[in-house]
């Protein structure tokens, strides 16, 4: 899979988690949390809805309700945020550096 936009030039991934559901996400996706510096996620719904809230503060803070026919959510490198199953969902995370 290509990256979307506004993924920088030459990213790769490296990494996918498993598919998680409402029941199997980790604590640690519902926390606050960051990737490393140089580091982007991509969070891909395949069923189901997803709240994804950036919560830190070097940005503004947003909410998006992610689902299979939308663009996947993109993590910038050291933003913190977070995510909220809404409902039966299913998803999963890709790394990319």
């Amino acid at each position: 899979m290509n990256p979307p936009s506004p993924f920088p030039e030459g990213l790769q991934s490296y990494k996918r988690t498993p598919s998680f559901d409402e029941a199997t996400v980790p604590a640690g996706l519902r926390a606050d949390h960051a990737t490393k510096d140089g580091t982007w996620e991509l969070i891909e719904v395949e069923s189901g809805r997803l709240l994804y809230r950036v919560t830190d503060t070097r940005r503004p803070p947003t909410e998006r309700i992610l689902t299979p026919d939308d663009p996947a959510g993109i993590v910038e490198p050291t933003i913190l945020h977070n995510v909220t199953p809404l409902g039966p969902v299913s998803f999963h995370v890709s790394f990319w550096r």
